[in-house]
């Protein structure tokens, strides 16, 4: 970043204004923060109000340190990647956090809301009024069935019909993210969209004895599901999507099974995962513990990997789905993304893509699944085609749909010719 001019940190002090659920939560954080801008110290204290005072406070609970440039990056309408939010910036190395980390993590979509009072105040957006009540086109169902010797009770919704099309969702979430594609007659008249939400996640309950259990997602137990699930439907040569980690998982359904799907896409789809500059919240393990609110912390760890342009309703609704994840679920699937499901093991030469076409569709504000990881694996396994989705971040059908339909249409055009 080139010279910036020195940030306004007065700014957040009318950040609290006209937001009830901001101010209850501000309450609740009740402490000092210090900002640093090159040298310059500032510090901010939250409570029933935010206060901002020059200089460091000795009693500050972390500092938040960074160039004058990087914060008028940061500060900016539309900001550049990783410059989109403050736990971006702490994952790709422009802000450094010192002090207290576990309180950092524990009020960080706080934070990530507050700090956003630096930039300028965005239109309101008004939502478009339903008119006459309508029952939307969805039907939601439970699949009884045995699999890995265990009882199961997962739940699924579709609509359309023609060609299967079997959707897979993001860590820690569930199928609510593919509400949008549900109730898109343009898909919906070609295809038979089926989202399903894994056990343990929305409604599919954790199989009898989970109590007992520490969830932990593997390879095998991904694509035993998906295989389970589809099966048990009888589905004729469907096409499987899936994001995030259900963007790894096609590459693994593809190795096993390309024979079974007519194509795969991978939304934010590579190799492995960038696990970014700083790692020490997920090495606390601020995402299950007994002081901070796991799912609150979730929320405030993904916040990052949404674009700065989607739509405000759509990125919260799609947080609002981490919010409501269960106890290490979202920490358990993410032994599979970071760690058991990595593909730098030469796996990958197997993949065959004339025999199960393989699309993959990339948003370039994601810091997680970065454009450049999936251009690597594109040229890896000579993907059927590769497109990075300009103003999508990491949940490119959840955060901004109508966006992401310009990129997904023509790929399901192609697919059924």
């Amino acid at each position: 970043m080139g010279g910036g001019t020195l940030t306004d940190f007065g700014r957040l002090t009318a950040a609290l204004d006209g937001n009830p659920a901001l101010q209850r939560r501000a309450a609740l954080a009740a402490l000092s923060l210090t900002a640093l801008s090159d040298k310059q110290a500032t510090t901010v204290t939250i409570g029933a109000r935010v206060a901002v005072t020059p200089g460091a406070a000795p009693d500050a609970a972390f500092s938040l340190a960074t160039t004058a440039a990087n914060w008028a990056e940061f500060a900016k309408p539309v900001p550049a990647v990783g410059f989109q939010s403050l736990a971006g910036m702490q994952r790709m190395g422009h802000l450094k956090v010192e002090g207290d980390i576990v309180a950092w993590g524990r009020n960080l979509i706080f934070l990530e809301q507050l700090f956003a009072a630096l930039r300028p105040a965005a239109p309101v957006e008004r939502a478009t009024p339903v008119g006459e009540p309508a029952i939307e086109p969805v039907i939601g169902r439970y699949l009884r069935l045995d699999f890995n010797g265990q009882p199961h009770r997962i739940y699924f919704e579709e609509a359309g019909e023609g060609i299967p099309l079997v959707c897979l969702h993001t860590a820690g979430a569930d199928g609510r993210q593919y509400r949008a594609l549900l109730n898109d007659s343009e898909i919906t008249k070609r295809f038979r969209v089926i989202v399903f939400d894994l056990p343990w996640h929305g409604k599919s309950s954790p199989p009898p004895g989970f109590e007992r259990e520490a969830y932990k997602l593997t390879t095998d137990l991904y694509v035993d599901t998906v295989m389970a699930f589809c099966r048990a439907l009888e589905l004729d040569r469907p096409i499987v999507m899936g994001c995030s980690i259900g963007g790894r998982a096609v590459l693994h359904l593809s190795l096993r099974h390309g024979d079974y799907f007519r194509a795969a896409i991978g939304l934010q789809s590579a190799t492995h995962a960038e696990a970014g500059a700083d790692t020490r919240l997920r090495d606390l393990g601020v995402l299950f513990r007994p002081d901070v609110h796991g799912q609150e912390a979730a929320a405030g760890t993904v916040a990052c990997l949404i674009s700065p342009t989607s739509p405000n309703a759509e990125k919260w609704e799609t947080l609002w789905h981490y919010m409501q994840g269960g106890p290490a679920v979202f920490m358990g699937d993410l032994h599979y993304y970071f760690t058991e499901g990595d593909l730098r093991n030469g796996l990958l030469d197997g993949l065959d893509t004339k025999r199960c076409p393989l699309h993959l569709l990339t948003g370039e504000y994601d810091l997680s699944a970065t454009p450049e990881l999936t251009a690597e694996l594109a040229r890896l396994v000579k993907a059927t085609s590769f497109q990075v989705m300009e103003g999508l971040g990491h949940f490119p059908m959840s955060e901004n749909p109508q966006q992401f339909r310009r990129y997904l249409l023509p790929v399901l055009a192609r697919i059924a010719e």
